[in-house]
């Protein structure tokens, strides 16, 4: 009799650890290829940099993880979030790295439309705690733009309808950026139209619109999903051109409602709220042109009577030039025997000094001038013979001080060349010793250079890093990605083009490690920049 202890072989068949995962994972594929399963996303933190998104879905009692691959989430309508309930399908399967089991998502969608209105609401207080719906932000519209920057679809009913009512109000110049107004690409469309119309130059080929008007006709919430996209809003904020958002019918409201500039309840409102009615304007300009002629008219009217009433106030030619004409008589008439008086004076004194000029006189007061002469003369040649004498006197002293020089010169070399041949002495004793300790102060500075210098540093294995502009960069965040940099070692420098930036560590020596129970892949580092 065989004891219960013993052991027993038995006929189970034997498989190893990777036939049994595979196994099981056909049964759970086969079991549920295609699933439809409702829940609430948690643990999202967008794409991996592989591209692929990782996350988990869950209820009150159960928990499921969820992957969704590259290819597949480029093309989703609606992009995971956290804490959004969604229905996803896909299949059940297993990964055999962890024994675990996971959907494979290949569509998502909000559950239902209070999921997509909570998103909405979710979405738009967060976007109003930035600032971007503040009154403060909005721009005023031009009154007449010469140039309307239309995004919509190019074959709907919405550009007609524009056109056609801006045709009747005010023909001016309208520019269409054709975009998908529904699907899963509208979005980043829009987005990419109101970026490029902000982008265009006021003087370039195409004009720079002076008006953006984004426009669709009514649909679903799901139809108007676009306009609520996150990047939508963001780039109606920021435009730098006013902008028109006339999105749906009038009890349509999306999120660009709130970022643009003014709200049209229909896209014929938007083209009546962009410019104004050429009649109205027209008739506008007749009333006042109007009006400033009878101003004009009534002004002149005015002034003209003003005129007339001073003109009265004003005295007459004949008063006026009375005085003047009664001083020009009077002097008239005393101008005769003036000049008559004055001719008589002028002619007695030539007489008088005609009188006083006889040859007698000339000729008394030429004698006279030639004895001044003379004497003049005769004081300036002694002087001369004085002012010669004083110069003789003084060349024989400086002759007798000269014929002294030579032997006082010969003294003075003399005595010059024996200081100087001391001084020599002295000066070469002094510069070598001021040379020695130059030398001794040089040498422990370069020793202490040497010592301070961040060249040693390099030896070491550290290097620095400067920019374009030769400054230091100290911290990886002060390197702009695509800047050429150079990096100093201690044999030379070389140039580096920067590829990103972030604080990453250099990877270490790669080591075989065992598959950890984790479905994601491990983040990967910034990686070198050579």
């Amino acid at each position: 009799m065989t004891s219960l202890l013993d052991d027993s072989p038995t006929n189970a068949a034997e498989f190893t650890v990777s036939e049994l995962s595979g196994s099981i994972r056909r049964t759970v594929e086969d079991a549920f290829g295609n699933v439809r399963v409702r829940g609430e996303i948690s643990g999202y933190r967008g794409p991996h940099s592989s591209g692929h998104a990782y996350f988990s879905l869950k209820d009150d009692r159960a928990r499921i993880e969820a992957v969704i691959w590259k290819g597949v989430f480029s093309r989703l309508k609606h992009r995971p979030e956290e804490g959004l309930e969604v229905i996803a399908t896909g299949r059940i399967t297993t990964y055999a790295g962890s024994s675990k089991y996971q959907i494979v998502i290949d569509s998502i969608e909000p559950a239902g439309a209070g999921a997509l209105m909570a998103l909405i609401e979710e979405r738009r207080r967060k976007l109003a705690a930035e600032g971007l719906f503040d009154e403060a932000r909005k721009q005023l519209l031009p009154f007449m733009p010469m140039v309307i920057g239309v995004v919509t679809s190019p074959t709907g009913a919405v550009i007609r309808d524009i056109l056609h009512r801006i045709e009747d109000r005010f023909p001016v110049h309208v520019i269409v950026w054709p975009v998908r107004v529904q699907g899963d690409t509208s979005g980043d469309e829009v987005t990419n139209a109101i970026a490029g119309f902000n982008a265009l130059a006021p003087d370039g080929r195409i004009k720079r619109p002076d008006l953006i008007i984004v426009a669709r006709g009514g649909g679903s919430l799901e139809d108007l999903w676009g306009f609520n996209d996150e990047a939508v809003v963001r780039a109606a904020a920021d435009s730098d051109i006013p902008l028109i958002s006339a999105v749906g019918h009038e009890t349509d409201w999306t999120l660009i409602d709130h970022a643009s500039d003014r709200r049209a309840p229909t896209p014929t409102g938007a083209a009546e709220m962009a410019v104004p009615v050429k009649a109205d304007l027209e008739a506008h300009l007749a009333g006042l042109a109007a009006r400033l002629k009878s101003a004009q008219s009534r002004m002149l009217d005015r002034r003209r009577e003003a005129l007339r009433g001073l003109s009265r106030a004003l005295p007459t030619l004949d008063s006026v030039l009375a005085l003047p004409r009664q001083r020009l008589d009077r002097s008239g008439q005393g101008l005769g025997q003036a000049l008559q008086l004055n001719t008589a004076n002028r002619r007695r004194g030539f007489e008088q000094q005609a009188a006083r000029i006889t040859p007698i006189a000339l000729v008394s007061a030429i004698r006279e001038k030639h004895q001044v002469l003379r004497d003049r003369a005769t004081r300036a040649d002694r002087s001369l013979e004085r002012r010669l004498e004083m110069l003789r006197s003084r060349l024989e002293r400086h002759a007798l001080v000269l014929s002294a020089v030579p032997r006082r010169i010969s003294e003075t070399q003399t005595h010059a060349r024996e200081r100087l041949t001391g001084l020599s002495r002295r000066g070469e004793t002094a510069l070598s010793q001021l040379i020695g300790q130059h030398k001794r102060a040089l040498g422990a500075q370069a020793r202490m250079l040497k010592s301070l210098s961040y060249q040693s540093v390099l030896g070491r294995g550290y290097a620095v890093v400067r920019n374009q502009d030769r400054k230091l960069l100290s911290r990886a965040e002060q390197a702009q990605s695509g800047e050429l940099i150079g990096i100093e070692f201690a044999d030379g420098e070389v140039s580096a083009l920067v590829n990103g930036t972030g604080a990453t560590a250099l990877p270490s020596k790669p080591k075989k490690q065992a598959r950890t129970k984790s479905a994601k892949a491990p983040e990967p580092g910034q990686g070198s920049l050579f």
